[in-house]
């Protein structure tokens, strides 16, 4: 019997977020992180500063629920539905990040080594926030929206532009992996 803590199978969330996509697609709207934050950011003002910000928000307020909704479910998931299980790592993964400066790879969801409040205040971490930060919003800006509105929204709706932008995020992600992450680390 399947712990009420394990991830839901595919059988169970692939089908939930197909319909809240043809739910979406059926009422003209799109999803995606940085369209809430673009919202944000219109709320606060920064359309004095950018034509980027100028757009009618209150035609997407409705978007905001999403935010709201990563919060409460990553706070529910996070003091309701975790378990301290062990995540399940290749072995050439586990030495790899080993002999990289990771202490304990797969003994929690995030490591400390990058996630900690105390990496985050060190000279390297804050220079990774910044730099990771800037490469996000420009990668995020050029692509025409994120990871999230890409893969889930415009892959649904067969749209070409985000196939591109998956693959390109792909290989960035690869890219990264691969060889950025063994010289920060």
């Amino acid at each position: 019997m399947q712990s009420i803590l394990s991830p839901w199978p595919w059988y169970v969330s692939g089908p939930l977020i197909a319909l809240v996509m043809a739910l979406l697609l059926y009422f003209g709207k799109t999803f995606g992180m940085s369209s809430n934050l673009r919202t944000l950011c219109t709320i606060s003002g920064a359309d004095k500063l950018s034509d980027f910000f100028k757009f009618n928000w209150k035609d997407q307020i409705w978007n905001l629920t999403v935010v709201l909704g990563a919060v409460i479910g990553g706070f529910i998931a996070v003091n309701y539905l975790s378990d301290d299980t062990v995540t399940d790592l290749n072995s050439t993964t586990v030495i790899e990040l080993k002999s990289m400066g990771f202490k304990n790879p797969g003994t929690t969801l995030v490591p400390d080594e990058v996630f900690s409040l105390n990496a985050l205040t060190t000279p390297k971490g804050i220079l990774i926030l910044i730099i990771g930060g800037i490469l996000i919003g420009f990668g995020t800006r050029y692509a025409g929206g994120c990871t999230s509105g890409h893969a889930i929204t415009g892959l649904s709706s067969l749209q070409k532009p985000s196939l591109i932008a998956v693959i390109g995020f792909f290989i960035g992600g690869l890219i990264m992996t691969n060889f950025i992450l063994p010289l920060i680390f």
